[in-house]
């Protein structure tokens, strides 16, 4: 793991992030970052043809009878065809198979790889240009209304999507961290790492998970346990101490 008190080098576009998350919110910024991201990050840049056509977004609200939010339909017309931007380990639902949660007034637009866990929109909310996520874990016993907030805009939810499945996108570059308890990550961590600006949110059931970036890595604190994945080989065995010469 990284000892020196180097300046991260993070392969990511902070100042987007930063916009996206601030005061005052820019969504567009938000698909900046991930733009970005898939540049940086991916095999392939994000192109038009890697988005959702209009006719399918209509043809889910016709179906449906709901409106989809502005920021839900420029999110699939940026990467709605992307799998490997958002489907590694969870699923963006297709346009065709969104669904209404109607006991419980939600749209839903992603699901969990075992069925475990869902993400939405309350049906209040649609009416919004970018309103807030909800999320359900699959329980045995669910309550009338067991959707809980998740984060605050839908741009910023593909945020979290898009780096949460690149944890995923390549098995040789991603591994775990372990952390102590309730008290964070190491300090060799927390004393070298930049902790990115989206709010804590609840991952997998655990309350706070965090991000953060260093040396083409991000990792994911989700409190208990960590995450990371690496852009690249060197930086992998960097992280790992596996280069002598580092």
């Amino acid at each position: 793991m990284p000892q020196e008190p180097s300046l991260p080098n993070l392969a990511l576009d902070l100042d987007a992030l930063d916009a996206a998350v601030g005061e005052r919110p820019d969504r567009q910024a938000a698909w900046r970052f991930i733009r970005a991201f898939a540049r940086d990050w991916t095999q392939s840049p994000l192109t038009e043809a890697d988005g959702r056509a209009p006719a399918e977004l209509d043809a889910a609200q016709a179906r449906l009878g709901l409106p989809l939010p502005v920021a839900l339909r420029e999110a699939y017309r940026l990467l709605g065809r992307r799998p490997d931007l958002t489907d590694n380990q969870d699923s963006l639902l297709a346009p065709e198979d969104l669904y209404l949660d109607a006991d419980r007034g939600v749209l839903v637009f992603r699901v969990e790889n075992q069925s475990c866990a869902y993400w939405g929109i309350r049906v209040t909310d649609l009416d919004q240009d970018d309103p807030p996520v909800v999320i359900r874990a699959d329980l045995v016993r669910p309550t009338a209304d067991d959707w809980e907030a998740w984060l605050g805009r839908v741009s910023v939810a593909f945020v979290e999507i898009v780096l949460s499945e690149a944890l995923f996108a390549d098995e040789d570059l991603m591994g775990w961290v372990t952390s102590d308890g309730d008290t964070g990550l190491p300090e060799e961590i927390t004393g070298t790492f930049r902790l990115l600006p989206l709010p804590e949110y609840p991952t997998n059931q655990q309350q706070g998970s965090r991000w953060y970036a260093h040396d083409d890595i991000i990792l994911r604190d989700d409190r208990g346990t960590a995450m990371f994945r690496a852009r690249t080989e060197a930086a992998y065995d960097r992280f790992e101490g596996e280069d002598e010469e580092d």
